[in-house]
């Protein structure tokens, strides 16, 4: 008689949502290691306990998945204490919208160097 493979158990645990659930936490950590470049950890325990002639398993799986971190965020410190978005070293520039031109639109031609007036489109 020989030993079955784990797997053949696993498949049958829980209905085989077990093993489902298992590749699912697998494939999660797998794409966060990925991303992160952190260690990941995935943990199966399998309980088995005498229960009269039989035996009764239940089966636990559990992830550690990297969490990736979110981006900090830059601020200048000011001599009160406070933080401030605009760096306080910096002058600030005048900046206004641009308007539309208010006459026709013209191009050069990049060969003879013409200067046209674009088509109205």
């Amino acid at each position: 008689m020989s030993i079955r493979p784990i797997t053949d158990t696993l498949r049958k645990l829980q209905g085989g949502l077990f093993i489902d659930d298992c590749s699912d936490k697998l494939a999660a950590i797998v794409k966060a290691v990925d991303e992160t470049g952190k260690v990941g950890k995935l943990t199966i325990t399998i309980d088995v306990k005498k229960t009269g002639a039989a035996v009764s398993v239940l089966a636990k799986v559990t992830d550690k998945t990297p969490e990736k971190q979110a981006d900090p965020d830059m601020f200048w410190p000011t001599v009160e204490g406070n933080l401030s978005e605009q760096n306080p070293n910096q002058r600030d520039l005048d900046l206004k919208v641009a308007e539309a031109p208010r006459g026709p639109v013209r191009n050069v031609d990049p060969e003879t160097g013409e200067i046209r007036q674009a088509a109205a489109g």
